[in-house]
């Protein structure tokens, strides 16, 4: 059977925030990166622990891959290949004639084009830090929608994640279940 490094730690306690960072650390060759993806997903996760197919952003539903690439996507504002893809969006633009002569509605253009190559790229950078984590046995990964079992992988299927039982202690603030209120029936109220 093959074991995750969650299942084979040798103390066999519960898992703590460093535990998970070391967890991370050596199952992941972008452990923070992982760090955030995981840290997000959490956050957007119900109280069954499940993030996706589909999550609610600024009044409209988009796939959970999509919102955690646009989540992550102002982390790489500064670097330089970001500054160079958006000369190169700028430059096709231009050169398709495209391009608004207004500064602010052709600075609209551009940010929307690099948004979405961004999100393209992000994508594959999310699937491989969501994979991390199912191999560190902290998440969990299924799929929802049409065809599920499609033998095409796309077949209309979104991506769900589910957080493990320690990831879920660690990282989402309240997890205990709330309790059901009694229900009362009629004549069984006290009266003091």
């Amino acid at each position: 059977m093959l074991e995750t490094a969650l299942q084979s730690r040798s103390d066999n306690s519960s898992l703590d925030m460093p535990g998970l960072l070391e967890v991370l650390a050596h199952s992941s060759a972008r452990p923070r990166y992982a760090f955030m993806v995981l840290n997000l997903i959490a956050k957007a996760a119900g109280p069954n622990g499940s993030a996706g197919p589909r999550i609610m952003n600024e009044g409209e539903q988009v796939t959970v891959r999509d919102w955690l690439c646009d989540a992550l996507a102002p982390m790489g504002h500064r670097d330089p290949r970001r500054q160079a893809l958006q000369e190169r969006v700028r430059g096709e633009l231009a050169g398709e004639g495209t391009l608004s002569a207004d500064p602010a509605e052709a600075e609209r253009a551009i940010d929307s084009e690099v948004r979405l190559r961004v999100r393209v790229s992000g994508k594959t950078n999310v699937s491989r830090a969501v994979s991390d984590l199912v191999r560190a046995g902290l998440l969990f990964r299924h799929y929802q929608g049409y065809c599920v079992d499609h033998h095409n992988r796309g077949g209309q299927r979104q991506a769900v994640y589910t957080l493990s039982p320690a990831a879920r202690g660690l990282l989402q603030a309240d997890t205990r279940a709330v309790p059901a209120r009694p229900r009362y029936r009629q004549a069984s109220l006290p009266f003091n």
